[in-house]
């Protein structure tokens, strides 16, 4: 919504908006985009008259200010409604999908396409650093979507993606998630699959070859299916994969050259989230060589695997890993840029899955890439049933049994004081949320200064 909100701001429209316990990064570029964001809903907040109310998803039939645009009649849309109409119908529809790795991919596709001269549209849920805001007109004939699987909005229940008139489409990975959308992972893979069937014959599928559920609902594509796999066999493979401190080196091979790369970024799964950019951007035009160089230039994305400011003797993440998948593989990608480091996971339950017990034991499985766990309690507990909640008791004494020293705190400031109190030199610590976790990430690097130099604070 923030990043909408941008677009229609750049498009010379005049937007306010509402919404409670807004955080950074979207609050900030919100500010310095001068947009003002009404504290909390209310029916006044629509004087006067808007011309068009843009409805978030997250809101639901009770909200004040939902009622009193049905009760006046006001004209409203979806995001997703908005952003096909305003800035995507006329342009190539270029749609990043997956359960996990959109935004990075779909920033990383912008920034290469802008890198060699494209200039794309964009809407990004992240901001990528590269550009300094998550979306963007542009002036060129291609328009870069991140395309969610959750969905519309309390009136249209269909998934966002569905909206986007798709010309082209990556799908890196498809995995069950979002549990108070979709009964089932068959549920999830109908909606790719219905996205699949939006593609036309002149476009193009890329697609994880080594995802099976990705193979299954490509498979009977209309267009042409490029396929992209790390080890093999794909169109589009990589090979002499090396993570270093500094990013991630390897050789893309595609279908008529092979190129060496530097990926600024840790983990084997963004030299995957790389293999399906370089192949959509293939095939829009952009030579191997100038995708080469864009993935080497680019700075990647707020708070995904985001290096943050602290003491030189520790090394501080920020991330917004939210999926047992996604915990697991920054963590693995933590652990090989720093060999030998102490790795700390500071982790706060928050999306309508990650509440619910459904990866209890997964999550066990999950956190093994770190020596210490810190969970913070359950966002909006006391919405879900005892029994279908996270067991974060067990799920600690799951992981003591694996030799991890992993607690439970009540709070943020027992965390932070937690960290201050047992940090030491070449630690490495990441903060997990998909929310604020309470400004954690922003509150460490003054709490370790001061732990390790209490003198010099």
């Amino acid at each position: 919504m923030g990043a909408v909100a941008t677009l229609l701001k750049a498009a010379v429209h005049h937007v306010t908006g509402s919404d409670s316990h807004v955080y950074p990064p979207m609050s900030t570029i919100l500010r310095e985009q001068g947009i003002p964001v009404i504290e909390g809903y209310r029916p006044e907040n629509l004087d006067p008259a808007p011309d068009l109310v843009v409805i978030g998803n997250a809101m639901s039939r009770g909200n004040p200010e939902v009622e009193a645009v049905l009760e006046r009649r006001l004209r409203y849309a979806s995001l997703a409604e908005v952003l096909r109409e305003f800035f995507i119908r006329g342009k190539t529809s270029l749609v990043v999908t997956g359960t996990h790795g959109k935004t990075t991919t779909s920033a990383l596709l912008a920034w290469v396409l802008e890198h060699a001269g494209r200039r794309p549209g964009f809407m990004i849920g992240g901001v990528p650093e590269n550009f300094g805001v998550g979306a963007k007109t542009g002036g060129g004939d291609l328009f870069v979507s991140e395309g969610d699987e959750y969905d519309t909005a309390f009136f249209d229940k269909r998934s966002k993606f569905l909206h986007y008139l798709p010309d082209c489409v990556i799908i890196n990975n498809i995995e069950y998630d979002h549990a108070d959308i979709f009964a089932s992972i068959e549920e999830i893979e109908l909606a790719f699959a219905r996205l699949v069937s939006l593609v036309p014959r002149n476009g193009l599928i890329v697609a994880n070859a080594a995802d099976p559920r990705v193979m299954r609902v490509t498979e009977n594509a209309w267009c042409r299916r490029v396929t992209f796999s790390i080890a093999g066999p794909a169109d589009w493979t990589a090979r002499d994969l090396v993570e270093r401190e500094a990013g991630t080196e390897f050789t893309i091979a595609g279908p008529h050259d092979a190129a060496r790369c530097f990926l600024p970024l840790h983990g084997v799964h963004n030299a995957s989230n790389a293999l399906g950019v370089a192949a959509l951007s293939s095939h829009v035009g952009v030579p191997l060589g100038e995708i080469v160089d864009g993935f080497a230039a680019f700075r990647g994305v707020q708070r995904r695997l985001q290096r943050l400011p602290g003491p030189d003797s520790i090394i501080l993440y920020d991330d917004f890993a939210h999926h047992p998948t996604a915990i697991a593989e920054t963590l693995r990608a933590v652990r090989a840029a720093h060999p030998g480091h102490r790795v700390w996971a500071l982790f706060e339950p928050r999306s309508n899955t990650m509440v619910r017990n459904i990866f209890q034991r997964r999550m066990v499985e999950a956190f093994r890439g770190a020596e210490i766990v810190l969970f913070g309690p359950i966002h909006r507990a006391e919405k879900i049933p005892s029994e279908d909640r996270l067991d974060l008791d067990r799920l600690v004494a799951d992981l003591g049994r694996e030799g991890i020293d992993a607690r439970h705190l009540h709070d943020v400031n027992e965390i932070l004081a937690h960290v201050a109190r047992g940090a030491r030199p070449d630690d490495a610590i990441v903060v997990m949320s998909n929310g604020a976790f309470g400004g954690l990430a922003g509150r460490l690097p003054a709490a370790l200064a001061h732990a390790l130099n209490p003198e010099g604070s």
